[in-house]
């Protein structure tokens, strides 16, 4: 009886556990109470979270692929790791995101787009910083930099094609980012700007016609794709659930796009991204520089839209407030809220939201082309 309870004991998770797996543990508790107290990006943030619990209790093998001439199943969220793997996700949460987004700010203000060029700045000079640091190669460089856009899918996207293997890393890092933009974009913001500039009224949009909002998506999907076919799947997907949008007839797709479809998509890419971050992966001197390097994308590429705004309102002789640089990153629409309350911190009658949504959406697509370019260039 004795030996039986003892060969039970061996067979559990608590006999194999490690020092290792109790610390993801510990971190993937942490990142549920992030997601759940404070609510940083719950959607993706709690669903990573769970998938980094699941893979790391011993004995479960959620993660272990099929072994080859064996009828034996794989784990579960291996095959969920398959949309991730074969970039089947991340294009479909961009259709949802597509059916979500006015592009109306940028149409009417189209200078508004080079904000969102200059705000992936950050990615590129990041791109450089991790080849520098001699511990990344120039595919996993590309995939780290690209955290810079603050742009998750875009960043698991780009992580699946070219380093797979620290995924759960630059995931971590892009969600919990994203999460901080209330936090990291502010300093930055009235660092660079005076209380003159903060103070600035902009002028009202003009009114976008149906025509235009329908011929957008179209036109920016052949313009994209015509010059940087590696960015294709996204911005199509995106443009795609833009246009279910703008036509007014598919009223049904674009409901399934914005809503059931984005939101089971969710959970599946989530739980098998967070499934990828395992002690062995994580637990390293590299993903400490990813952290690292994450911000400092995050923090230049903010830098990078304020300091343009900034010329572009000297230029235009005033007008234009810096602080809608800022939204540049695609972070949407959480980097234009906060352009509008840093602008209302000094000036209560201000109204930048609109304004700050013309560089916020075409972050979405500055970063979904400099994925492209970067694919194009070392996958």
């Amino acid at each position: 009886m004795a030996q039986a309870f003892m060969d039970f004991l061996k067979s559990t998770g608590f006999a194999a556990i490690t020092i290792q797996q109790i610390i993801m543990l510990l971190i993937s508790f942490l990142l549920l109470y992030l997601a759940i107290k404070k609510e940083f990006e719950p959607l993706l943030l709690l669903p990573i979270a769970f998938g980094m619990l699941l893979t790391n209790l011993p004995l479960a093998e959620l993660m272990k692929g099929p072994v080859a001439g064996s009828i034996e199943p794989g784990g579960l969220l291996w095959y969920f790791y398959q949309g991730d793997h074969l970039g089947l996700f991340p294009p479909i949460i961009f259709l949802g995101i597509g059916a979500m987004t006015d592009f109306g700010p940028l149409i009417a203000n189209p200078k508004s787009l080079l904000l969102g060029a200059a705000a992936q700045f950050g990615i590129y000079t990041t791109f450089i910083g991790a080849i520098g640091t001699g511990l990344f190669n120039a595919q996993e460089a590309a995939a780290i930099a690209i955290i810079g856009g603050a742009d998750g899918p875009t960043a698991i996207f780009l992580a699946s094609k070219l380093a797979p293997h620290i995924l759960g890393a630059i995931a971590v890092a892009a969600y919990s980012y994203m999460a901080l933009v209330p936090v990291i974009q502010p300093p930055i913001m009235k660092a660079l700007t005076t209380k003159e500039e903060r103070m600035i009224k902009m002028k009202q949009l003009r009114k976008v016609s149906k025509l235009e909002k329908i011929l957008f998506p179209i036109a920016t999907t052949l313009i994209v794709a015509l010059i940087v076919p590696p960015a294709t799947a996204l911005v199509g997907m995106l443009m795609l659930g833009n246009l279910f949008k703008e036509s007014g007839v598919v009223a049904r797709l674009e409901d399934t796009a914005k809503n059931a479809l984005i939101n089971i998509v969710t959970i599946f890419l989530g739980v098998s991204v967070g499934a990828t971050a395992t002690a062995a992966a994580f637990l390293n001197v590299k993903t400490l520089a990813i952290m690292a390097l994450g911000v400092l994308a995050f923090a230049i590429g903010t830098a990078a839209g304020v300091i343009l705004a900034k010329i572009m309102n000297k230029i235009s002789g005033g007008g234009i407030n810096p602080l809608i640089g800022s939204a540049g990153v695609s972070a949407v629409p959480m980097a234009a809220r906060v352009s509008q309350k840093v602008g209302q911190q000094e000036n209560p009658s201000n109204f930048l939201l609109m304004h700050a949504m013309g560089p916020n959406v075409a972050g979405v697509i500055g970063s979904a082309v400099s994925a492209g370019v970067l694919l194009s260039l070392f996958g």
